[in-house]
């Protein structure tokens, strides 16, 4: 095996981790903004790219236009739907016990997954590419997937907009003073259930988006759901609460771990995430890019 083949397994797993970094922010996001432990991200994630399948039928096929018209539609449709679950039940659970947010989010999950049965059956689904995305794109002597080069470029402007988003704007400041100091912040008149809502919604927007990347990326079916939100706490865990930064390499390391360390050792790769949160949590329990809680 040359080079070209290992370049390819990197490109692959970065890839893979940056789709994963755009559904885990989202989650780090509500889990660290609104201390919600949500099982039911990964069925919202599910859910876009279920959402994005039966949108590109309506829609030419291979066209970019098509492909664009489903980042663009898609996430706040999942937006919206996070918005019918906020009000009337995870609102009622902020700053209860971790206990009863497992029970309720877990039924949500339970929920949900089920819609989508009924919706769209247990069969297995994908989105084609975009004839623009579809081919290579030669890089000296190698050929790497067009479609993958661009999720590489999308995540990182996912990335940046988000840093800009909660720290270089009013709606970012109020979302992390909402964090350890909602009274006060309340009583300088801003609506903290409505800065609690919006921060819902944008972690489901986000979740959105990430099952419209991956629809085209690899197929759907019933179990994606459970297996993303699995990786993406591992990510908030091993990146530390609400940080893009953290959630980012976190999302490189999962990523590019279990595409290389499927090689050699591929049931190995199934245990690679719980391996790689386990000694983060025993060496540094509060995340790489986090900060240990008073």
């Amino acid at each position: 095996m040359g080079i070209e083949f290992y370049l390819f397994i990197l490109i692959n797993g970065l890839s893979q981790g940056m789709v994963l970094f755009i559904v885990a922010s989202g989650l780090s996001l509500v889990f660290g903004v609104l201390r919600v432990i949500n099982f039911a991200h990964g069925s919202l994630y599910m859910i876009g790219a279920f959402l994005a399948f039966s949108l590109s039928t309506l829609l030419p096929t291979g066209s970019m236009l098509s492909f664009i018209l489903l980042m663009l539609l898609v996430p706040p449709a999942v937006a919206l739907l996070g918005l019918s679950l906020e009000i009337p039940l995870f609102r009622r659970i902020y700053g209860k016990e971790h206990l009863l947010q497992l029970l309720l989010t877990y039924a949500v999950l339970l929920i949900l997954d089920d819609a989508c049965r009924l919706i769209w059956g247990g069969d297995i689904r994908n989105v084609a590419r975009p004839e623009l995305l579809a081919g290579s794109i030669q890089f000296f002597d190698l050929f790497l997937p067009t479609y993958n080069v661009f999720i590489l470029l999308v995540g990182p402007i996912i990335a940046i907009g988000l840093w800009i988003l909660l720290y270089r704007t009013r709606a970012g400041n109020l979302i992390r003073a909402a964090v350890s100091h909602p009274e006060m912040v309340g009583a300088l008149g801003v609506n903290v259930s409505r800065v609690m809502t919006a921060t819902f919604m944008l972690g489901c927007w986000l979740a959105g988006l990430g099952g419209v990347l991956m629809s085209a990326l690899a197929n759907i079916d019933l179990s994606i759901g459970m297996e993303k939100i699995i990786e993406a706490f591992a990510v908030v865990v091993i990146g530390g609460l609400g940080s893009i930064g953290g959630a980012l390499l976190g999302s490189l390391i999962l990523g590019v771990g279990v595409a290389f360390i499927q090689l050699p050792l591929s049931r190995f790769a199934i245990v690679f995430p719980y391996f790689a949160m386990a000694l983060i949590l025993i060496i540094r329990p509060w995340g790489l890019f986090g900060k240990p809680e008073r």
